[in-house]
């Protein structure tokens, strides 16, 4: 992040103890804080090898943080010491009270004795060290100081350890009242707590420029690798403000006020404090310092082309067409080609919305590879196998082009870049129906150590890929009947994106689905029902699609039909190829209910033709499926278990547990269809079989507690057993349909009229 600018910390104030030094090219000043770090170095020095090595090495991890952060409070600050060093956190204690309960003298004193440190032939501390920097930068500011500063700073030291002292008096009331075990617990509790909590963080008056720096490229980190860990989007934006207070100017700042309004989908503060940076990093001249005469130019192109990936992301298509466009006349007056790839990269985006188009993504990979940009080549290929799979490319070719791309991504270590391909990859494998492959690709991403150097305790790759995989992931474990696994991936999701975090509504939307198809196998079509609004607000299209589905099941059969009908337009309009099938076996399926079994055969023939001209596998099987069923229904079951053979291993290899049983019970009813026309030994031989099947679809059905389908299976099985004479198993059969006969409610709808 550029530096800061020094405005900020010219004018001299007290503000609650801190004192500002008048001193031009100091971009630091004294502060009680920091006098007590002054204290804690000159006694780190004092011990010198009565120190043992652990306790050195974790004084030594603490300082660096201590210099670089905000002020903190003494408690604090002794609570951090002791964990290191009780012995040197005493010392320290002890330093502070007599210089704060001593004369004005001993703070001079004080001063005078650090430059010690520097002398002799083997100095404490080298000049040129984080500590040596530090010390030198305080010296110099404290000796800037006017008097009557000095003697402010005298005062504020004297509140900074009077505070501590009083805190400590509370402490010990609280500790006399309060269950001891209690006390363990909460001590405990803030022991795990890191060395700067949120409330630590906020700062009494204006932060040092180093302070600013640190803090903001902190917060800009944690936002980009953990979420969580950032602060939360109001105290955050509190601490921008505290800091824009003092200095308007400051562009950092309201880049990052940017950032932190993106988190909460704030379009009018996200669109403020953008056009604020770009301002204030014209004004400041930054950009013309490090860019010659050509850095007034370069931010107003990249404000415009920033300016129209905002409004993107919001929906805004026509304001992000004319930035769009302002950025790119700026680009083409001066020459930048970097900028135009960029804009080039956005305008198919833009285009995307309107029509499907490769030759702006083809173009805009070619230039960028020819230009040595990499990060935009790779996102271009990825857009262009994305767009690609939608429409129906073998996976071989579409894996080949990411091979392509994997290599762009280790050859210049794009380790975001790496975790998006293999995101893509378990999405693609999923949209062909392969769970096994997708499957695969989950857990490889989830295996992987980040390239990215991040700070110990932060959670690596908190970003939408890994969101993506862990909502496939939570899916393919709910599909195979492992609710139990699907929730604790569904919690760990919500620890690690929050709610309020830009990529909480994938595992909304997977969550609720979730819940929705638990509700449908359970047969409580009223919670299924109330979960439908939830789906539609995060997925409108998922929602109405669902909405049909509840309708359907609750024998509403016109108006299931009339919303897949407009749902079904819509689809073909956008070009929404998966879910136009998915809502053609839906309508087949009413078209079954309703008797009206050759009506629902073009249908499915319509479903099965864009199945395979899209290379969706998986649907195309379960079209199959229908179709042999449509072929049961019409009285030919010898030509339906023919066709079954073709569909049912994709099914059996990569189905959900539903799909399964309803597979194995097909096959069942087709076998004992298929017997009424064999010889006697064959027809038992036939019903034998037929049971096996069954036993394998009940099996499945339990999996996912799916009850209506487990009472027509124990149906038919109760025939079978009673033809075959089979008395025993036949009532054990009888039983257990007639307790779920009577837990759920009865559809009138014949057992062989329903597919699934």
């Amino acid at each position: 992040m550029a530096s800061v600018h020094e405005s900020l910390y010219f004018n001299p104030m007290l503000t609650n103890g801190v004192v500002h030094a008048n001193v031009f090219g100091v971009r630091d000043w004294v502060t009680p804080h920091k006098m007590a770090l002054l204290v804690l170095l000159s006694e780190l020095g004092r011990a010198g090898s009565q120190l043992g090595l652990l306790e050195r090495r974790r004084l030594n991890r603490l300082l660096l943080p201590l210099l670089q952060g905000p002020d903190m409070s003494l408690s604090r600050l002794r609570k951090a010491i002791e964990e290191c060093c009780p012995h040197l956190a005493s010392s320290v204690h002890i330093r502070l009270k007599l210089m704060a309960e001593g004369e004005l003298k001993d703070m001079e004193q004080f001063f005078d004795d650090l430059s010690d440190s520097f002398s002799g032939t083997e100095p404490e501390v080298h000049k040129t060290s984080v500590v040596g920097l530090f010390l030198r930068h305080m010296i110099l500011a404290y000796n800037k100081l006017s008097f009557s500063q000095v003697y402010k700073l005298y005062t504020a030291l004297q509140q900074y350890f009077q505070k501590d002292e009083k805190k400590d008096g509370a402490d010990e009331n609280e500790m006399e009242l309060t269950n001891p075990e209690e006390l363990d617990g909460k001590m405990e509790k803030e022991e795990l707590d890191g060395p700067l909590r949120e409330e630590e963080i906020a700062c009494s008056g204006p932060l040092s420029q180093k302070q600013a720096e640190y803090f903001l490229s902190q917060q800009a980190s944690l936002l980009k690798n953990d979420e969580t860990k950032a602060l939360a989007p109001a105290s955050l934006q509190k601490e921008l403000n505290n800091l824009l207070k003092f200095n308007p100017d400051f562009a950092e700042a309201h880049y990052l006020s940017y950032l932190n309004s993106l988190r909460v989908q704030d379009v009018f503060s996200s669109t403020h404090s953008l056009l604020h940076y770009f301002d204030r990093l014209i004004l400041t001249g930054a950009e013309s310092k490090s860019n010659g005469d050509e850095g007034y130019g370069r931010s107003l192109r990249y404000a415009a082309l920033n300016l129209a990936a905002l409004h993107c992301r919001f929906g805004h298509y026509q304001q992000a067409e004319l930035a769009l466009q302002e950025a790119i006349r700026i680009a083409q007056e001066s020459n930048d080609h970097v900028c135009l790839q960029h804009c080039l990269s956005w305008l198919y985006i833009l285009e995307q919305k309107i029509f499907d188009s490769c030759v702006l993504l083809e173009h805009s990979v070619n230039k960028s590879l020819h230009f040595g940009l990499p990060y935009l080549a790779s996102l271009g290929i990825q857009s262009l196998v994305q767009q690609r799979a939608f429409a129906g490319k073998a996976a071989n070719k579409l894996m080949d082009a990411l091979k392509d791309s994997d290599l762009l991504h280790w050859k210049h270590s794009l380790s975001e870049l790496i975790d998006i391909s293999i995101a893509q990859k378990t999405a693609i494998w999923r949209l062909y129906g392969r769970s096994t492959m997708a499957l695969q690709q989950a857990q490889t991403l989830l295996s992987m150590n980040s390239l990215e150097a991040v700070n110990v305790g932060v959670q690596q790759n908190n970003t939408e890929s890994f969101a993506v995989v862990l909502c496939h992931l939570a899916e393919l474990h709910a599909e195979q009947g492992y609710f139990a696994a699907a929730s604790e991936i569904l919690k760990h999701l919500k620890e690690r994106f929050p709610p309020n975090s830009q990529h909480a509504q994938l595992w909304m939307l997977f969550d609720q689905k979730i819940q929705f198809e638990r509700a449908m196998n359970d047969g409580k079509y009223h919670v299924a029902d109330s979960l439908v609004a939830g789906i539609t607000a995060l997925n409108s299209i998922e929602g109405v699609y669902r909405k049909a589905i509840v309708l359907k099941a609750q024998n509403q059969m016109s108006e299931a039909h009339k919303l897949l009908q407009k749902l079904l337009i819509h689809c073909q309009k956008i070009k929404n190829t998966e879910m136009v099938i998915r809502v053609l076996l839906s309508i087949a399926e009413l078209y079954w209910r309703s008797s009206c079994h050759t009506i629902a055969l073009p249908v499915l023939l319509q479903a099965l033709a864009l199945a395979r001209e899209y290379s969706l596998q998986y649907l195309a099987s379960e079209t199959v499926l229908n179709l042999a069923f449509s072929q049961l229904i019409l009285g030919i079951p010898e030509q339906a278990l023919n066709i079954l053979h073709m569909a049912i291993e994709p099914v059996l290899a990569h189905g959900a547990v539903l799909d399964k049983g309803c597979a194995m019970f097909l096959v069942a009813k087709c076998q004992v269809a298929s017997a009424a026309s064999y010889t006697p030994q064959k027809k038992m031989e036939a019903l034998e079989s037929a049971i096996l099947n069954l036993n394998e679809a009940k099996t499945y059905f339990a999996k996912v507690d799916c009850k209506e389908q487990l009472r027509d299976v124990l149906y038919f099985q109760a025939r079978l057993f009673h033809t075959l004479g089979k008395t025993q198993e036949r009532n054990k059969c009888a039983m257990l349909f007639r307790q779920l006969h009577q837990e759920l409610p009865a559809h009138g709808v014949p057992l062989i009229n329903a597919f699934k």
